[in-house]
């Protein structure tokens, strides 16, 4: 859960950055938001070219061969969902949607992020020392914890939304 816990370390610093040089957390967060997807692009083809976090065995046409297995290429699933379909959607949401609030881009990245974490680990496999969760075949900490996140994100969103109408 390396992208989470640093998710966590991120907020804290932003946070106490924020306050001592007197700008709107969220205003911070905003600016980040576009080009954090674009990052974690380059992040997953570095973990696909590295055989890093692969994916489950499959027998799909298009899988690749990781350490005598056919796998998923989750990685690049990963970096298609959770980089650049991302991105896509928030350049287009900055673009067409006018007097942005603060935090609206930090808050809606959030919750595609969540959402497309939680999509791409159905191919990814689970954490080696976690596994599956409640005795499952399907979820995962990673499912977990991102549908959690997307879920706060979209409560902070609405709050945001309702809070300036």
């Amino acid at each position: 859960m390396s992208y989470h816990g640093a998710l966590i370390g991120f907020l804290i610093s932003s946070y106490l950055f924020a306050k001592k040089y007197k700008f709107k957390m969220l205003f911070l967060l905003d600016i980040v938001a576009i080009s954090v997807p674009i990052g974690y692009i380059f992040g997953r083809i570095g973990n696909f070219l590295n055989q890093e976090l692969v994916g489950r065995i499959t027998d799909v046409p298009w899988g690749i061969y990781v350490h005598g297995a056919l796998r998923h290429p989750s990685q690049l699933y990963e970096a298609f969902l959770e980089g650049f379909l991302t991105f896509i959607i928030l350049l287009s949401y900055k673009k067409f949607k006018r007097n942005l609030l603060n935090g609206e881009l930090a808050m809606l990245y959030g919750i595609l992020y969540g959402v497309m974490r939680t999509i791409a680990e159905e191919w990814r496999e689970p954490d080696i020392q976690l596994g599956f969760l409640m005795n499952t075949t399907w979820l995962t900490m990673g499912m977990l914890i991102s549908f959690l996140f997307a879920l706060i994100c979209t409560g902070v969103y609405i709050l945001i939304i309702y809070n300036h109408n």
